[in-house]
């Protein structure tokens, strides 16, 4: 018995469907789009027989593979991905474009230019997918979601021994509230993986911690010909917070381990205005410093500006994985294992962003991550590699054979 779809297949097929979430929306899922696509996934996990496949009103996919294995126990495991695409750029009528790539810059048809980095050099005689430069392509998550739906198929088709696997598909990933309503009880897995990353080999156990500042400033309009002495230009003070934040610890200038301030999004006119800022580092000491040095900039602003009101808020979104992954090394032994036995040498590195893990791996479903064969995440210049993604749904299959054996 084939395949009845491929994992490119799959792909092309789930990145036609808009699933761009809402970063100012209460509600999750945060847009009604998503549950177009989960809803075609549910209905595909029928046809594939997992029949407890459905979405709820949170539109979350969950569905069970049952066990092969007679007479002993096996872990249940899940499998993660999300539904919803980045608001950062576009995912409306994206038109995917496949190359087999030999090399060299990757001219998209509205004139945007993907340049060879040494990731894309390294898929050299790959076939590669892009969107036409207009829109993202959906690679993350969608090749995630490909490659579960083809690992699945795999495992019934292939029919050797494997436990129980949990399969959820996530609403809202891209903007915190994936696991909003994810119902751990009802999952049933001792562990989880997330199908998140890029390249192969690469795989993740730490994430950044992250927080969300908000900084609301009210100012005083008045008409620009009588403002002496009586104006408070709440943009022009926006702007002078912006200015005071170091620049050498910003996403634009930082790598590995570095922590980072981010005013990511600003708004406003003379008699209010917001800066939203991420706070990203990967540990307790570097985050509370990030937080000290907003307090002392707002501090300052305060005393330059008396007749502003300055106000700062700052949520916490998620914690890094670490802390909870590393207390279960099996989970990460039995990864390295899959990877080495789909012909690509693992080595474990650190996302500079988070996962749905992140949050899980907090509320006690310990969740590391894989790769999809993506890159370029967030932009209209995002790619994937077929031959990745193959990879990718063959690391999963391994995964579940390790788990039974």
């Amino acid at each position: 018995m084939s395949l009845t779809r491929t994992a490119e297949e799959r792909f092309l097929r789930y990145v036609a469907i808009e699933t761009t979430s809402c970063p100012d929306c209460e509600q999750v899922p945060s847009t009604a789009c998503q549950f177009e696509l989960a809803n075609l996934l549910a209905a595909e996990l029928r046809e594939l027989g997992l029949h407890d496949a459905a979405v709820d009103e949170h539109c979350y996919v969950t569905a069970s593979l049952p066990a092969n294995v007679a007479g002993r126990e096996v872990p249940v495991i899940g499998w993660i991905a999300h539904l919803d695409t980045s608001p950062d750029v576009s995912g409306k009528n994206v038109r995917p474009q496949v190359r087999d790539y030999q090399g060299g810059e990757i001219a998209l048809p509205n004139g945007k230019i993907i340049t060879e980095d040494e990731a894309l050099k390294s898929c050299r005689g790959h076939k590669i997918v892009t969107s036409d430069g207009s829109t993202l392509l959906g690679a993350d998550d969608k090749a995630g979601i490909a490659a579960v739906m083809t690992a699945v198929e795999r495992l019934l088709t292939e029919n050797q021994p494997h436990g129980v696997i949990k399969i959820c598909f996530t609403p809202d990933e891209e903007v915190g509230n994936g696991t909003q309503f994810f119902d751990l009880q009802r999952f049933g897995a001792e562990c989880a993986y997330t199908v998140d990353g890029e390249l192969p080999g690469e795989l993740n156990r730490e994430t950044f911690t992250a927080k969300a500042a908000v900084i609301r400033v009210t100012g005083r309009e008045i008409h620009p010909g009588t403002a002496k002495g009586i104006m408070v230009n709440a943009s022009r003070i926006a702007a002078e917070i912006i200015a005071l934040m170091p620049k050498n610890q910003a996403p634009e200038t930082t790598e590995g381990d570095e922590p980072y301030l981010h005013p990511y999004h600003v708004e406003g006119n003379v008699a209010a205005a917001a800066v939203r800022v991420l706070l990203r580092s990967f540990d307790d000491t570097q985050m509370n410093q990030l937080e000290n040095r907003l307090q002392e900039i707002l501090t300052q602003v305060r005393s330059d500006f008396p007749g502003a009101l300055v106000e700062l808020t700052v949520k916490e979104q998620y914690r890094n994985m670490r802390e909870g992954v590393d207390q279960h090394p099996e989970i990460l032994q039995k990864l390295e294992e899959a990877a080495r036995r789909s012909g690509v040498t693992p080595c474990w590195q650190p996302i500079r962003g988070g996962t749905d893990g992140s949050r899980l791996t907090e509320m006690g479903l310990p969740t590391p991550n894989i790769y999809t064969g993506g890159h370029n995440f967030h932009s209209a210049t995002e790619w994937l590699s077929v031959n990745h993604l193959e990879t990718t749904v063959e690391t999963l299959v391994q995964l579940a054979y390790v788990w039974a054996e």
